[in-house]
């Protein structure tokens, strides 16, 4: 599908070591409007993400069973890596403890074979819409740390003191500053990360600023 905002293809992976059914999913999403990659192993859909945008919106579904890596294995892996999305397990009847032990590590739903084309649509519109909530994230994400990155190193002071809920007259005697000194370093590091109140701002700080 479509981003209303950029009109990017959103693409759905296919990881399955079944040709008939790869070619049966690609026909079946890209009629749909999805762009869609296959890959019959999940050695060659590794290899192949390497050289794919990592801000891309994207989902992948996956067979419980292939040769070499698992399903289960490759969720695994790509929980951990660079490369983070949405995943569901293709299963078939005697694969369903499995699929829900891979749920509790963070897979988003399976589906059981053989599937309904409205099943299989509904559960991958429900991946697509994560990853579009966790683009975002990583996007208000990036962006804040870029902003925090501006503060000077005076102003990294006053903000750590402000995050610990010291006001202002604690700041200056913490600092050895004037309180007008305290207030101006506050009101650049305001106009700087672009908020206005201050639960804006430590709601800023709490979120996006990385460990020291």
């Amino acid at each position: 599908m479509f981003t209303e905002k950029s009109r990017t293809p959103e693409i759905v992976y296919v990881i399955d070591d079944d040709e008939a059914m790869r070619d049966s999913l690609q026909w079946l999403l890209e009629g749909k409007g999805y762009s869609v990659r296959c890959h019959e192993n999940a050695d060659r859909f590794l290899q192949a993400l390497q050289n794919t945008d990592q801000s891309a919106i994207a989902c992948a579904i996956m067979d419980i069973r292939m040769p070499g890596m698992s399903g289960m294995e490759l969720h695994t892996r790509l929980s951990k890596s660079e490369h983070r999305m949405p995943t569901i397990l293709m299963t078939g009847h005697g694969d369903i403890s499995m699929a829900v032990e891979a749920m509790k590590q963070g897979a988003m739903d399976f589906i059981q074979k053989p599937f309904r084309e409205e099943e299989l649509e509904n559960v991958i519109e429900r991946m697509l819409e994560q990853a579009r909530l966790d683009n975002k994230k990583s996007w208000e994400s990036s962006e804040a740390q870029k902003l925090l990155a501006t503060l000077t190193p005076r102003e990294n002071q006053v903000l750590e003191r402000i995050v610990a809920g010291r006001i202002n007259k604690q700041v200056a005697d913490d600092l050895g500053i004037s309180l007008k000194t305290v207030e101006a370093h506050r009101s650049n590091i305001m106009d700087k990360l672009k908020v206005r109140t201050a639960a804006d701002l430590l709601r800023t700080v709490i979120t996006h600023q990385k460990p020291a």
